[in-house]
C-alpha cells in the first residue's frame, strides 16, 4: 500500500507595469493555503527583494529546522523523555557555482533542548534526523550540531 501526502498552495504576484526590465519589477508575492494567514514573501535582498519579507532561502532553512524539531519531539516522546523547551539557530549556506548559478551547500542545525528524564539526546537527534523527510529530500548535507 502506497501512502501519499499532497500540499497545495497558492502563490500570487502582480505588478504594474510588470517585468519591463530586471530592475523594474517587485519581487513581493503572497503565499496562501487553506484559510491560513498569508505569508508575505520576496526575494533575498541580494536579489533585489524586500528584506522585511520572508524569502525562499529562509523558508527552506526554516522547513529543515521545523522538520527536525517535530521529528525530535516525536522520538523524545516515544523514548519517554519530557521535552520542555527546544530552540534552534539553523544556518544555511549558499554558494555561487562555476556556471554562475546559486545552490545550497549545506544547512547546519544547532538545537538546544531542555528535558527531564533519562535519554541519550545525541541518539534521539540522530533518530530525528533520520526521520526528517525534508532533510532526506534535499540534495545537500543537513547536519545537526546539538548543544550538550
Amino acid at each position: 500500500m502506497s501512502l501519499e501526502h499532497e500540499y497545495r498552495l497558492a502563490v500570487t504576484w502582480a505588478d504594474d507595469p510588470g517585468t519591463v526590465d530586471y530592475r523594474s519589477y517587485t519581487r513581493d508575492h503572497v503565499v496562501t493555503a487553506g484559510g491560513k494567514p498569508a505569508l508575505e514573501g520576496s526575494a533575498d535582498r541580494a536579489f533585489r527583494g524586500d528584506a522585511a519579507r520572508w524569502n525562499p532561502e529562509e523558508l527552506l532553512v526554516a522547513a529543515l529546522s521545523e522538520c527536525h524539531l517535530l521529528s525530535f519531539l516525536h522520538v523524545a516522546a516515544e523514548a519517554g523523555l519530557v521535552v520542555t523547551e527546544y530552540a534552534d539557530a539553523p544556518v544555511g549556506r549558499m554558494t555561487k557555482d562555476d556556471d554562475g548559478g546559486w545552490s545550497f551547500e549545506s544547512v547546519v542545525l544547532h538545537p538546544t533542548v531542555t528535558a527531564t528524564g533519562d535519554a541519550d539526546l545525541a541518539a534521539l537527534h540522530h533518530a530525528a534526523h533520520e526521520a526528517c523527510f525534508i532533510a532526506r529530500s534535499v540534495a545537500f548535507p543537513v547536519t545537526v550540531e546539538a548543544a550538550q
